[in-house]
């Protein structure tokens, strides 16, 4: 029986969640496979867009995979936003709202949403000047994970995301990691 491999990974803003790129037109972006040295038998569990970071499993183990991305495990964000967050919006986001999915109306599924004071756990980055306006933090948890959905999110309640970061999948935590930081993990 073939052991497999399992890592968890803070993907870097600016890097695809990939490791082979099999497009022409995306000759020029950033792979993960640029960051480290790992076997081609290894996949990302899930995806984090290009300009989305942090938590990023990756494993040699399809049934692994395919568990990791079902609706039993919880997927977590802290999510910086473009205004201020309200109770309102909070109870909007916890109810379900409507985005599009491939081009049709989908209602995401309810999930725990909160503003987050405390950012001291996120790596700095540089997103915008102040002068440019306020920004808030927020967390949320959802159990599935349709194309770009949060970003979708709070976007629909008038609060662009300027910055996602995935902090946790079930019981696997970003913690302390650092951009690029790659750790073994057990299942």
């Amino acid at each position: 029986m073939k052991e497999h491999h399992y890592f968890k990974i803070y993907k870097p803003y600016g890097y695809l969640s990939q490791f082979v790129n099999h497009q022409n037109k995306r000759r020029s972006k950033k792979l993960l496979g640029e960051l480290f040295d790992i076997s081609s038998e290894t996949m990302a569990v899930g995806r984090l867009d290009e300009k989305s970071e942090g938590l990023l499993l990756l494993t040699t183990d399809g049934k692994f995979s395919n568990y990791i991305t079902s609706s039993a495990i919880e997927k977590e964000y802290h999510v910086m936003v473009d205004g201020i967050i309200t109770p309102e919006i909070i109870t909007e986001l916890k109810n379900g709202i409507e985005i599009s999915v491939e081009g049709k109306a989908y209602i995401t599924k309810p999930c725990e949403a909160k503003i987050i004071t405390d950012t001291s756990h996120i790596f700095e980055r540089y997103v915008r000047d102040e002068r440019h306006g306020v920004t808030s933090w927020l967390s949320i948890t959802i159990t599935e994970g349709k194309f770009r959905q949060v970003r979708k999110m709070t976007a629909k309640v008038g609060l662009p995301t300027l910055r996602l970061v995935r902090v946790r999948i079930g019981n696997y935590k970003l913690e302390a990691m650092q951009p690029a930081e790659v750790l073994p993990i057990n299942y």
